[in-house]
């Protein structure tokens, strides 16, 4: 993505470039994709590992399941959705998840529930990869300096982790991605209530609208506030008229609970790159929770920074710093919600080839550089209890909010 930028002073830098991204990216996708492949190329449901495939897909399937018999008592009852899973999918048996989506997620997938399945899985990983791809194109087509370097981001784009690990785990966080890529060009055209009904569609995921929701209160934009709470009213309205009022209730009364169900909800902590979780692999307790809100609070205050400025950056790169910080304060982020910083990536490159060489250009650089490859290693914390993923996106943002910080002083010391 930085294929013509290249910062001679600094020797940290002088191997980002085409060549270098290309060879990676070819080796990544070849690596991750070839070994995944393999992994599922056995007979029936089970993979060579003995896990289901499409992972956390079982889950919307049995919510699927669930709204075709209007079974809204079961939504969040553990025991039931794991004897309908074993029943619609006998290689399923003995596998449960926690039930924390809201109840509308669940009429999504019923058309699914109709199908077995293998095919249900199938259909799904081709929307899930249709829409990421749907969005790097309009984002890429929104970067003038990326245009001659196509055949390269569709490389990395298919090599991103956070795509594999989408597909991987048969997750919804595409959705999530097309609704950031939505409100970024509707912000981009000054349509804020339009772009605050697609961040209120964020409610089925509400960890990932809590950075939103902050800086958009924070700056008073009433609009953007008015049609999120539209949107995320007419997404719940839905589930009531379906279900009725109950279903909702008990939704509300996990979010209330969801702290004490933390632990279950992360067996594989290593696997989550947020704020919070950074903490909790370094400190146990209290402690890092305390550590989570006072660095979550920095964060959001830097975001709001670059948004408050009088002589404000460039729309791609206060975008990015809110994406940045959506990962960064989430209570809870898995791996395969990284999809959601491919606009940033974009925005970020696309943005870095029109600057001059300087040493902040240098370092955001290398450190998007490694924002894009370190959630790799994330298995590694289990052994080092440093997250350095989570290290390298906090200080992009930081990087972020220093050049606007110093393209503000330039502007006043000019006027």
């Amino acid at each position: 993505m930085m294929s013509r930028w290249m910062a001679k002073p600094f020797a940290i830098s002088f191997w980002i470039t085409r060549r270098r991204l290309q060879a990676h990216g070819t080796i990544l996708a070849v690596c991750l994709w070839s070994l995944y492949l393999w992994t599922i190329s056995t007979p029936g449901l089970r993979d060579r590992n003995g896990n289901l495939k499409g992972t956390d897909f079982l889950h919307f399937y049995t919510l699927g399941s669930l709204a075709l018999d209007h079974r809204g008592a079961d939504l969040y009852d553990i025991n039931a959705q794991a004897a309908l899973a074993a029943q619609r999918v006998p290689q399923a048996a003995g596998i449960r998840y926690l039930p924390l989506y809201p109840p509308q997620v669940s009429l999504l997938f019923a058309p699914l529930a109709h199908l077995s399945y293998g095919w249900a899985l199938a259909v799904w990983w081709a929307c899930s990869a249709a829409i990421y791809a749907a969005c790097c194109h309009v984002m890429w087509r929104a970067c003038p300096n990326l245009r001659e370097d196509r055949g390269l981001l569709v490389l990395l784009a298919i090599a991103f982790p956070g795509f594999f690990n989408l597909i991987a785990w048969g997750q919804t966080s595409a959705v999530a991605l097309a609704c950031f890529t939505l409100a970024f060009f509707l912000l981009r055209q000054r349509r804020e209530f339009l772009a605050g009904l697609a961040f209120g569609c964020l409610i089925f995921k509400p960890q990932l609208a809590v950075a939103a929701a902050i800086l958009f209160v924070a700056l008073g934009s009433w609009r953007v506030i008015a049609g999120a709470a539209l949107s995320a009213a007419a997404q719940l309205g839905l589930g009531i008229l379906y279900y009725g009022m109950e279903p909702l209730r008990r939704w509300i009364d996990v979010l209330r609970n969801v702290r004490d169900i933390l632990p279950a909800m992360e067996p594989k902590p290593y696997q989550t790159h947020s704020l919070r979780s950074f903490w909790s692999l370094i400190l146990p307790g209290q402690v890092s929770f305390a550590l989570y809100i006072v660095s979550g609070l920095i964060v959001v205050t830097l975001l709001i920074a670059c948004w408050r400025r009088s002589n404000p950056q460039p729309l791609a790169l206060r975008y990015s710093a809110l994406l940045l910080a959506t990962v960064l304060v989430a209570p809870h982020l898995t791996v395969y919600d990284l999809v959601i910083l491919a606009p940033a990536l974009l925005l970020l490159a696309d943005w870095l080839l029109d600057q001059p060489r300087g040493a902040l250009t240098t370092w955001m650089a290398l450190l998007l550089y490694f924002a894009y490859l370190l959630p790799l290693l994330g298995p590694a914390a289990r052994w080092t209890h440093v997250q350095l993923s989570v290290v390298a996106m906090f200080a992009v943002l930081y990087l972020i909010w220093r050049q606007s910080r110093e393209t503000s002083a330039a502007s006043s010391f000019t006027e």
